[in-house]
């Protein structure tokens, strides 16, 4: 059959499967490399996110005098000095009450299965129970793996420990000579692509920089509203509780839920029903809070994504890389939007140049 034969909608969708075929394939291998070179990648992803928080003061005592070699040293040193201390304060607390908080979800399960089975929803014990053991059966399958896991724990430790130096020192060459180094890698473009390339990196630091600097602060906002909420109807575990809940900023939509649901059985099994049910009061009502004023707020346009894209994200990143994937999934579509957006624009401006 030759090409003249072809209907042209099948030329046309066949042009198109092998383009995304191609794209899909190498798309695929930076994935599968990016994994294998974990050790590497980590590092310098954390290195990149944390010149986010970092770089605004820095550029903020540069202004004011201070050459940035210093400002990027006195930055740094001051970022670990909190960091360190907020560790020694809330760590002790965390890891005393850590067990308590693992045993009082467990009895709110449990208590939250004998509700089902006694409210109209005519649930029986024994269909519950049958969802329960299918967990345990999946638990014991990789038992195994979970045990072999174990034998490389130490191994494990100094890799993290080699990786969290690596990314300190990363992180104080970027703040420090960030801007000469991007300056270097755009030289390598001619004229007009650096233009571009400026501006997709500008674009794409911007919207990293307004999602993790506005994901931590509704964090932290997040993570005192429910403190308060706990401490005045006086349930146990706070400290945990808490920084679940801070951390839980960091995956939208998802960590929300998860962090919620663990402090209403914490409630539920401490202090009973009543404040079970206040407590998941309260926390929908930060949570409404959060999705209408904080995040158009803090977050503002710079990052805007739909529910959907958020949750397919999380998804993909949590299958591909777990919870380090997970983490990431939002930033990258971010990032990947804001590209998209860029080149939404180029094309319109094109449009209008040559009408």
């Amino acid at each position: 059959m030759t090409t003249k034969t072809v209907p042209p909608p099948l030329q046309v969708t066949a042009a198109y499967a092998w383009r995304f075929l191609v794209i899909v394939g190498a798309s695929a291998v930076v994935v599968y490399a990016l994994i294998k070179l974990h050790v590497v990648v980590i590092p310098v992803i954390a290195a990149l996110f944390i010149t986010t928080f970092l770089s605004p003061p820095v550029g903020w005592l540069e202004r004011r005098g201070w050459k940035r070699s210093l400002a990027s040293v006195a930055v740094v040193v001051a970022a670990l000095l909190l960091l360190g201390g907020f560790i020694a304060l809330v760590a002790p607390q965390v890891a005393r009450e850590l067990g308590a908080m693992g045993e009082a979800v467990k009895q709110g399960f449990r208590q939250a299965t004998d509700y089902l089975v006694n409210s109209p929803l005519d649930l029986s014990r024994e269909q519950i129970d049958n969802y329960i053991d299918s967990g345990f059966e999946q638990l014991e399958k990789n038992r195994e793996e979970i045990a072999s896991g174990l034998l490389l724990g130490a191994v494990k430790v100094t890799q993290f420990v080699a990786e969290t130096l690596l990314a300190l020192v990363l992180t104080f060459f970027l703040v420090k000579d960030g801007p000469e180094m991007w300056a270097w890698f755009t030289g390598h473009f001619d004229r007009r692509a650096a233009v571009h390339v400026r501006a997709l990196g500008e674009r794409a630091w911007n919207a990293m920089g307004a999602y993790l600097r506005g994901a931590a602060l509704v964090g932290v906002v997040d993570a005192v509203l429910i403190g308060i909420a706990l401490l005045v109807v006086g349930v146990p575990l706070v400290a945990p509780l808490m920084v679940l809940q801070f951390f839980g900023a960091f995956f939208p939509l998802v960590g929300a839920v998860v962090a919620g649901a663990v402090a209403t059985l914490v409630a539920l099994v401490t202090q009973g029903p009543l404040a079970a049910l206040i407590i998941a009061a309260a926390i929908l009502v930060i949570q409404q809070v959060e999705g209408h004023v904080l995040q158009p707020v803090v977050i503002g346009r710079a990052v805007k994504l739909h529910p959907v894209v958020i949750l397919l994200s999380l998804s993909a990143g949590a299958v591909l890389g777990g919870v380090v994937g997970a983490f990431l999934a939002v930033p990258v579509a971010a990032i990947a939007s804001s590209a998209g957006n860029y080149a939404n624009s180029l094309r319109h401006r094109e449009e209008v140049a040559t009408s």
